[in-house]
């Protein structure tokens, strides 16, 4: 295996493995506090702690309906700030895919695929868990985006050391 090819391969194993850590943190809307609580965002957020530390930017604050209310596709902006797009069809353990709810409405939901059909992520009413994409959400499935390459084999940060937003 090529070392671009090995330090892709370890970052998605590190992504997954945090990402499983959040299992059974309870969902709180803008949180992002492993074992304490979080949103799609903050499950994203948390592991971005753990491989790089701070975070590139804070999201402001936001409202259940936020992609509705604006109709922007401020999700997606956003990484593709810090993530690297891919095809949907190229994704694999580790990346992140973005949903949107209907054709016509931005994507305003993220999971972290965890391995093939499966992925991990809060939602409203649940706890963060991992679970099959059944069809419904493979559908709404938009964009897919992976984590660049962490540095070499640095260690985990504190998931849980930066404040969440308010």
């Amino acid at each position: 295996m090529t070392e671009p090819r090995r330090d892709a391969a370890r970052t998605a194993r590190r992504v997954v493995a945090e990402a499983r850590a959040w299992i059974g943190t309870p969902y709180h809307h803008q949180a992002s506090l492993r074992g304490v609580g979080c949103d799609c965002l903050g499950l994203l957020r948390g592991v971005w702690r753990f491989l790089y530390g701070t975070e590139p930017e804070t999201p402001p604050p936001y409202t259940a309906t936020w992609a509705e209310d604006r109709g922007e596709e401020t999700l997606r902006e956003a990484a593709r700030r810090h993530l690297t797009e891919i095809a949907l069809a190229e994704s694999g353990p580790g990346d992140v895919w973005l949903f949107r709810w209907r054709p016509t409405l931005p994507a305003k939901h993220c999971g972290i695929l965890s391995g093939p059909g499966r992925m991990i992520h809060a939602y409203d009413g649940h706890a963060v868990t991992e679970s099959w994409i059944p069809d419904a959400w493979r559908r709404r499935a938009a964009y897919a985006f992976r984590f660049p390459e962490d540095p070499a084999g640095a260690p985990g940060r504190d998931a849980g050391s930066a404040p969440w937003p308010r």
